[in-house]
């Protein structure tokens, strides 16, 4: 198990010390030739090992062929996934010039952030028939209106179908995003206490999002749990972060949230 790293923040820890980062399992293994072997060594256990490597040899399983994964094909069928081609083509379908160049995503530059593209649930009426066409849902998370936008794409027809606009609706954060809150964390003076841990860990200096493996939640104000520049929280965009070490620790950075609409960096007060 690694040495627990204390220092700055006092909480650079190594496994699951985060309970959102999953549960460790240890995984206990009886090694062969050891069960049935008496206490001076003798032939109880050398007769047992013998067999059991015969036993093994008699059934040896050949060693494993790699093969090329089936190629997806350009289009699905049905309520399949969709394929890599068709999630890149509802993508495009559904931002519109227009939505290109009103929005804005992460990092403050032209087009709302991408989330996510999958598959649409078929209309009541097609639910039975095989000829339904295939739609995509593709969801954006437009910066500059604090907006998920929502759209329904037709694949058959390569037309939007329908378009939601919600505010104050904050689903789960994609990769840019967690990559730009890290980046945002080790920029703002309050990121320091992360760069020393992180530097205690590796020897080396954080410098970019890069360098760490990065998990996290939505947060949302909490009256009376946040300082006030966090407020908009909810009706913003904000994370907070649960980063990792590449090869190495957690880094617990969860007192502080990353306000990526307001590209500002606060922190709790964990009392």
């Amino acid at each position: 198990m690694r040495k627990i790293v204390h220092r700055h923040l006092g909480k650079v820890v190594a496994g699951a010390a985060i309970a959102v980062a999953g549960t460790a399992v240890m995984v206990g293994i009886t090694l062969p030739g050891t069960a049935g072997a008496d206490e001076t060594g003798g032939t109880n256990g050398g007769q047992a090992a013998s067999q059991a490597a015969q036993g093994q040899e008699a059934g040896a399983v050949p060693p494993g062929v790699v093969e090329q994964a089936p190629n997806e094909g350009d289009k699905g069928t049905g309520n399949d996934p969709l394929t890599d081609d068709e999630m890149e083509r509802a993508a495009k379908l559904a931002a519109s010039p227009q939505m290109r160049r009103a929005g804005e995503d992460v990092e403050g530059g032209r087009g709302p952030q991408r989330l996510g593209v999958d598959i649409a649930e078929p209309d009541a009426d097609e639910l039975d028939d095989a000829n339904s066409p295939r739609r995509a849902e593709v969801s954006f998370y437009d910066y500059k209106a604090d907006a998920l936008v929502t759209r329904i794409v037709n694949l058959d027809t390569g037309k939007v179908e329908q378009t939601s606009t919600e505010h104050g609706v904050q689903p789960p954060l994609s990769r840019d995003e967690y990559a730009e809150a890290a980046k945002l964390l080790i920029a703002d003076p309050l990121g320091a206490d992360m760069k020393a841990d992180y530097k205690d860990a590796t020897g080396k200096e954080l410098t970019s999002p890069d360098q760490l493996l990065l998990n996290g939640a939505v947060y949302r104000a909490a009256p009376g749990a946040q300082p006030a520049v966090l407020d908009k929280c909810g009706e913003h965009r904000c994370v907070r972060l649960f980063p990792k070490v590449k090869n190495g620790p957690w880094i617990d950075a969860r007192s502080f949230v990353i306000d990526l609409s307001a590209r500002k960096v606060a922190k709790l007060d964990m009392r």
